[in-house]
Order: structure tokens, then sequence, then C-alpha cells
């Protein structure tokens, strides 16, 4: 029978530790032919603001089946509720049987920030003891601890447009791993001199200007996930060498991008690869101690599909979940 894992099931038997190789080696693996996936099918509830998207994928290196069903809706923030909630599916590859339905909202939490530090370890200076961070939600938590564990962090800055949410962020995580992390009045004091950056805002128009970027810095986009939306100026993606997750979803949804090439500041020819070409080796990474890299995420269903067929295989071996049926 299908296995039910709630999202208490999945805390349980996945770590961030985990997750970050298991991400760049799924990575690697879309970039290099491992995998089948489509570009998601986002559906806008326009009269509430959100979004609904279908993520289907299929893991030929590791016979991993599944589909996340996603809703991104803003302004749940102001309702105290998650902006993202999702489901996800995990089938047999050989006979189509659905092995579990699991809680994606965690999942989504985690995998994104695994991608972010894989590709942070691959494209940020080897010391990069400051780290700024734009947006003060769960991404921005969920950074925080994923980063640690790729650099040693020494000082965190933070940035929200709700004051009060930095100032909570900041008390939280300096406790929970013994950083002194600091918020900041305005974006640009925040990410001033900072190796790292982290945009992890809901924001249409760019909170992040290239002016304010220092070089050798790295930056992780992870918010605007809209053809019409932005959270970087199109003078800071100019400037960087730029990194996605996906060329051909990139080139349909990142608005960093896709504004960028229509304002003329680049052209599609600007991406210098998928970060897992990267990771890959088949593309190199940062070429200098001056240049400013930027990986631009937008989250796939492959992703997805890995994390949850390892939080399966670990829920089957503890014994954790519970055992349902459909008839």
């Amino acid at each position: 029978m299908p296995l039910l894992l709630r999202e208490d099931d999945v805390r349980r038997v996945l770590t961030m530790e985990d997750t970050i190789p298991l991400m760049e080696e799924t990575l690697r693996a879309f970039s290099t032919g491992g995998t089948v996936q489509p570009v998601r099918t986002a559906v806008p509830v326009q009269r509430h603001g959100g979004f609904v998207a279908f993520m289907p994928a299929y893991l030929t290196v590791s016979e991993a089946v599944g589909a996340k069903a996603v809703t991104f809706f803003p302004r749940n923030a102001e309702r105290g509720l998650p902006t993202h909630l999702a489901v996800i599916l995990l089938w047999d590859s050989a006979t189509g049987a659905l092995l579990s339905l699991m809680d994606g909202r965690l999942i989504t939490e985690m995998r994104t920030a695994a991608v972010s530090a894989a590709a942070t370890n691959a494209l940020a200076l080897p010391t990069a003891p400051l780290l700024a961070i734009l947006g003060a939600g769960v991404q921005a938590r969920s950074h925080v601890e994923a980063l640690r564990l790729v650099r040693p962090l020494e000082r965190v800055r933070v940035w929200s447009r709700t004051v009060a949410r930095a100032r909570t962020f900041a008390e939280e995580m300096s406790e929970r791993y013994g950083v002194p992390v600091e918020p900041c009045g305005t974006a640009e004091q925040a990410v001033r001199d900072a190796q790292v950056i982290v945009t992890a805002t809901s924001s249409q128009t760019p909170v992040l200007e290239g002016r304010w970027v220092a070089p050798g810095a790295h930056i992780n986009a992870v918010g605007a996930p809209r053809p019409d939306w932005r959270e970087l100026d199109s003078a800071l993606v100019a400037r960087c060498r730029l990194f996605v997750d996906s060329r051909a979803g990139a080139l349909v949804e990142a608005g960093d991008v896709l504004l960028a090439i229509r304002e003329g500041a680049i052209t599609e020819q600007h991406i210098r690869g998928e970060i897992g070409e990267c990771f890959a080796g088949a593309v190199p990474g940062r070429t200098s101690d001056e240049e400013i890299t930027l990986f631009k995420s937008l989250g796939m269903a492959v992703e997805d599909v890995a994390t949850a067929r390892w939080v399966y295989q670990r829920a089957q071996a503890r014994g954790t979940g519970e055992s349902i049926s459909l008839e």
C-alpha cells in the first residue's frame, strides 16, 4: 500500500547534510541526460495573486518517477501561512503503482537551499565569511542552515521590508547557529562587501542593484519565479557570470534573465551554463577572484523527485509513516 509521509515524518529522515550532495548529484544528472523533465505548467490564480504548478520528472539514473503539485501564494505571509504549499507523489517506475504520497513543503524548503549551497560551493570564493540575505522568511532561514555547511560563516546580515521580521530573524538565527546576525535598515547596507548574497523575497521589482555588489561576490537568486518578476536589476545581471538550473526553464520563467534580455542588457548567450554542467566539469565555474557569479534558481521537479525518493527509502527502512489504502 502507498506510504503517507507527513511533514514531521519527512523532517525525521531528511537532513541538510544529506540533501546538499544529493542535489549536486541530481543536477549533474539533469544536465548530462540522466533525467526526463518538461518545463513545469503554472496556472495563475489571478483573483488571489497566486499560482498552482505541476512538476513531473523521471530520473533514469535512479529509476525514480514522481511529480509535485505546488502552490505559491505570496499574500499568505500576511496571514501567517506558508507562501509555498506542496504535495509530492512517487510511483514505481516499472509498474506505475503509487509508492508514496508525501508533504512537499519541507522538501521544497530544504532542496532549494541545498541547491544554493551546492552552487555556492562551486562558485563562491573559498573564503567567504560574510553572508547577506535579502528576505527574512522560510527560505532565508533554510539558506543560513545550508550555507554554513559549505562556507565558514563569521557574520550574517539580513534585510526585509518588514523591519520586525528582520529583527526576529536575526535573533533566532544568532541563537540557533551561534553566528552574529545583524538586521539592516536597507538592502544596500546588507549587501555591501558581502562575499555571498541570497535574494529570497516575493518582490516583483528589483531589490538588489549591481552598483552595490562588490567584485568577487557570489549571488544565489531564488525568488522571482515568474517571467515578469525580478529581484535583480539588469545592470547586475549583465555584470555577472550567470548560471541557471535549467536553460529551458530560465528562458521561459526567469524574469531576472528575461527582463534583462528584453531591456537589451544581455542576450541568451550571457547564460554561461546550467549549474549541473558546472558540477560535471563541462563548463568552468568562477574564472577569477574579481568576477561576480550568479546562480538563478527556479527549482525543478528532478530536485523534488530525487529528494522524495531519498525520503521514501529511509522512511521505509526506519518504519516511519503510515500505510494507506486508496480503494
